[in-house]
């Protein structure tokens, strides 16, 4: 029975994807940006570098990307500040029965393992993780599998005996391509007849991931 797991962060943990978007979306519309839901729905689930690569493969290669950048990252702030960091519905119900069966458990994150820590300690789960995995540990952005591999590697289990928790199509490729068996909470966007090949299991929320789980733990069928 498996019992080692890694989750992705942005847009699975925590709320975060759709302030990042609305923020970009302020950006754009007092600086004339075009299309920017479509260019960041692209960019859910890649690393900065990879990010700045279609930004500026859209708006060409002169968009001041890290001038807007850090504006959005600052309004993204402004409001975590002011009414904190959104957690994803289930998480802490998930966490508390991980820990009761004693899961090992990791983190996948394209963002930096800085921010990572950060926010993972601002709603109170840092100390969960045996191991966190952040996209500037890697070389390779998601949909690569080498943050995956990393991930299985430093917990020194077999991607094959590991589930990997993502929500976005980048981060569920990653994770199939290393072996994995993945679990898809979906966020801002659905899953499609290509992704569904590679799940595992799709579940609308966490609190189904931990039923998926305990019915695994009690024998019991899963269709």
């Amino acid at each position: 029975m498996i019992r080692t797991i890694v989750f992705d962060m942005d847009g699975t943990l925590i709320d975060s994807e759709a302030l990042i978007l609305n923020a970009w979306k302020e950006i754009a519309a007092q600086n004339q940006i075009a299309d920017i839901e479509q260019t960041l729905i692209e960019c859910i689930g890649i690393n900065t570098k990879e990010t700045k690569a279609v930004f500026r493969q859209t708006y060409g290669d002169d968009f001041p990307y890290e001038k807007y950048s850090k504006m959005a990252s600052a309004l993204y702030r402004t409001e975590i500040e002011k009414n904190g960091l959104p957690v994803k519905p289930g998480v802490y119900e998930l966490f508390d029965f991980l820990k009761e069966n004693r899961y090992r458990i990791g983190l996948a994150s394209s963002t930096r393992v800085d921010v990572v820590k950060s926010e993972m300690e601002s709603i109170g789960l840092l100390d969960a993780f045996e191991v966190i995995v952040g996209g500037d540990m890697v070389t390779h952005s998601k949909p690569h599998p080498e943050i995956y591999l990393k991930s299985c590697e430093l917990l020194g289990v077999s991607p094959c005996g590991c589930y990997a928790v993502e929500d976005s199509p980048n981060g569920i490729r990653s994770a199939y391509h290393a072996g994995m068996k993945v679990l898809m909470v979906p966020d801002l966007l659905p899953s499609d007849a290509e992704l569904l090949r590679l799940l595992y299991k799709e579940c609308k929320d966490l609190l189904e991931v931990k039923q998926l789980l305990a019915e695994e733990i009690n024998g019991l069928s899963v269709s």
